[in-house]
């Protein structure tokens, strides 16, 4: 089982180099973790973006330039997202990450239905971090903190799904999956514990399978032993989830960013349930997450094309 995030970048090189189609290419990170790639023999670069700018990037940061494969001039941040999905979408790109574009505007051009990248799941992130004081395995996940706003129960499963696709391409097999809302107790004062209920019975009647799925669970018995033993919770989840699910986009989001803000923990990510792992690392995010990011994306597709 891959446990750090080191490992993950040690693992990816044995499947790269891969390429990166960069929507946005202005964008100092994603060039830095672009040409840290190609240094390392994980990626090479498509980019698309203001080319002008892209070259002064490139300059400034001390960057080979031949850690872009090519450059493609298209200011327009629309025009550049179509044209870094069509690179993926065609095959000439493995990835597509994000640069200097927003969120919304990648994703309309990913889930376009005639040119996009839709395989008819649907999508969601997963927020992969490195807990230093989890042992041996330190990643642990959160989702969904970038795409689906208010999911329904039937889009929580595929949220899962999403997720533990990414656990296996980890090595770990049986994930254990949190469902997690403000109590570990069912109430009808809080739909999402009603919801982390059935999905637990589903999982208990064999309805989900490759993982291990217990919830309604608090944040606090879902990762601490000793929150969920002075509560009494009897769980094969409870004090040691590695996939934490959160009710909506919201306290998914901020649950994220917490880990980073707050206590500084390393992180990558990846959009799964499109044709090609989807990166979009938080324009903030420092450029280290973005190759990380880079990794995560390419172990989950060599995962996927059975290496």
């Amino acid at each position: 089982m891959i446990g750090t995030l080191d490992e993950v970048l040690a693992e990816a090189l044995r499947f790269g180099p891969f390429r990166v189609a960069i929507a946005g290419a202005a964008d100092e990170a994603a060039l830095t973790a672009v040409a840290d790639a190609y240094a390392r023999g994980l990626a090479r670069g498509l980019a698309f973006g203001p080319r002008d700018r892209v070259q002064s990037l490139l300059e400034e940061i001390g960057a080979d330039a031949r850690c872009l494969e090519s450059l493609e001039d298209e200011p327009d941040e629309q025009g550049s997202c179509k044209l870094a999905v069509e690179a993926v979408r065609s095959g000439r790109a493995d990835l597509l990450l994000k640069g200097k574009v927003k969120t919304a505007t990648l994703l309309r051009a990913v889930l376009d239905p005639e040119s996009g990248l839709r395989t008819g799941r649907l999508l969601s992130d997963v927020f992969v971090f490195e807990n230093p004081k989890r042992a041996p395995n330190r990643l642990q996940m959160i989702t969904d903190g970038g795409v689906t706003v208010k999911p329904d129960l039937e889009q929580k499963i595929q949220i899962i799904q999403n997720a533990v696709e990414v656990a296996h391409a980890l090595g770990n097999r049986q994930p254990r999956v949190a469902l997690l809302s403000a109590v570990e107790t069912v109430t009808a004062a809080i739909p999402s514990t009603q919801e982390a209920a059935i999905i637990s019975q589903m999982w208990r009647r064999g309805q989900i399978s490759g993982c291990i799925v217990d919830g309604p669970l608090a944040l606090d018995n879902a990762v601490s032993v000793e929150a969920a033993r002075a509560k009494g919770i009897d769980s094969p989840v409870a004090g040691d989830a590695d996939i934490l699910v959160c009710p909506d986009i919201e306290s998914a989001n901020m649950l994220a960013k917490s880990t980073t803000y707050f206590a500084g923990f390393r992180l990558a990510h990846v959009v799964m349930g499109a044709l090609a792992p989807v990166l979009i690392p938080s324009r903030a995010d420092a450029a280290e997450a973005k190759l990380l990011s880079i990794a995560l994306g390419g172990l989950v597709l060599a995962r996927r094309r059975g290496a």
